[in-house]
């Protein structure tokens, strides 16, 4: 599966910056509003030393490794939920995406244009919070209205629709965001948050783009927009956007990880941004490996292997019939499938069998 991460925010906060770091793409990066009317995609791969390991081991024909789909959309302002600007494009594109990272200005430049005058991360994020909000209140509305028409023939779902819709419209009334909604566990909330996609019900990462003082310890404005997003138990980054788009132009990875150290840092910004996304979704990896082949896989945690194999290909689910699955640390220890086959470490796994990070597998099917 591929993750598809959407990165918002008001204009000239660093969004194209951002996405031309990670993609090393040439996304218009203007500094006026709107710059990026239309929204860039670049798809980029998802780093993992235990791949590099694994086909140092392997010394396969190719190796593929698992990718992020970015999707740069174009700035939103006050109004859009009403289409002011280009809110009604910004709406519809984010309601595509899976996760949401959000690029919060923290640093000051005289330099670049603040949309609303001075910088003010806190403000910042309450526009945007509110243009979702209010988005999601007239779809909730809408099928709010057709809920209650269809529960006048007194059908416990329809009855049920209609209570869950009015607790999801007044949570959204009182300013929350739909993610923070208490589902209490319920498969007949979760089902229905899922069919009427609202924007605010997807997983964000607050990505804080601060200046270059600001990238290991932060500045004031981080601190008071980390302060006040405390108990919304969101993942929360710093990075420098321009350094990472300066990292991305160097040809190397041993140049790239030499600028990263000098600047006191274990790795670059856009890699932290991409695990944080698979963090946010509950993404893990697994691998398969063979001489034409090591590849990466993307599945959702406790995802089970025929859902694991489907992955692949369909036919491998609806043919399954077990799973040849070796640990990775199984595997490294002892350098080959053989070695680990005659150590009696590969393990035969059925249906039942939840693929956990970093496994190794081999699929048999009949369709």
């Amino acid at each position: 599966m591929a993750l598809k991460c959407g990165i918002v925010g008001l204009p000239n906060v660093g969004k194209s910056t951002l996405f031309n770091a990670l993609t090393s793409a040439k996304a218009l990066a203007a500094n006026y509003p709107f710059a990026t009317k239309d929204p860039n995609v670049g798809m980029i791969t998802v780093p993992d030393e235990r791949l590099n390991k694994l086909t140092e081991l392997v010394n396969p024909k190719s190796t593929v490794p698992t990718t992020v789909e970015i999707v740069d959309i174009a700035g939103l302002i006050k109004g859009a939920s009403k289409g002011e600007g280009l809110g009604n494009q910004f709406l519809a594109n984010i309601r595509e995406v899976d996760a949401i990272m959000h690029v919060i200005r923290c640093f000051d430049d005289d330099n670049v244009v603040h949309v609303d005058g001075n910088v003010d991360p806190v403000r910042d994020k309450e526009i945007i919070d509110t243009e979702l909000i209010l988005k999601d209140i007239e779809t909730v509305e809408k099928r709010l209205d057709k809920a209650r028409k269809a529960a006048k023939s007194a059908n416990k779902d329809d009855i049920r629709t209609v209570e869950v819709l009015e607790g999801i419209l007044a949570h959204l009334e009182a300013e929350n965001p739909a993610r923070s909604y208490d589902v209490h566990d319920s498969e007949f909330v979760k089902d229905l948050l899922k069919e009427i996609m609202l924007l605010t019900s997807k997983p964000i990462l607050y990505v804080c783009n601060v200046d270059e003082d600001g990238v290991i310890e932060g500045n004031a404005h981080s601190a008071r927009f980390e302060e006040s997003v405390a108990g919304e138990n969101a993942e929360i980054i710093r990075i420098c956007a321009g350094i990472e788009a300066d990292i991305a132009e160097l040809d190397t990875y041993e140049e790239r990880m030499e600028f990263v150290q000098d600047m006191g840092l274990e790795q670059p910004g856009v890699n932290r941004v991409i695990f944080s996304a698979y963090h946010l979704l509950d993404l893990i990896t697994y691998f398969t490996a063979g001489e034409k082949e090591v590849r990466a896989w993307t599945i959702r945690r406790g995802t089970k292997a025929p859902g694991a194999a489907g992955v692949i290909h369909t036919d491998f689910e609806k043919g399954f019939i077990r799973a040849e699955v070796i640990h990775y640390p199984d595997f490294v220890e002892l350098g080959s499938e053989a070695a680990v086959k005659a150590a009696g470490k590969m393990h035969i796994e059925g249906k039942e069998y939840v693929v956990q990070d970093g496994d190794v597998m081999h699929f048999l099917f009949n369709v």
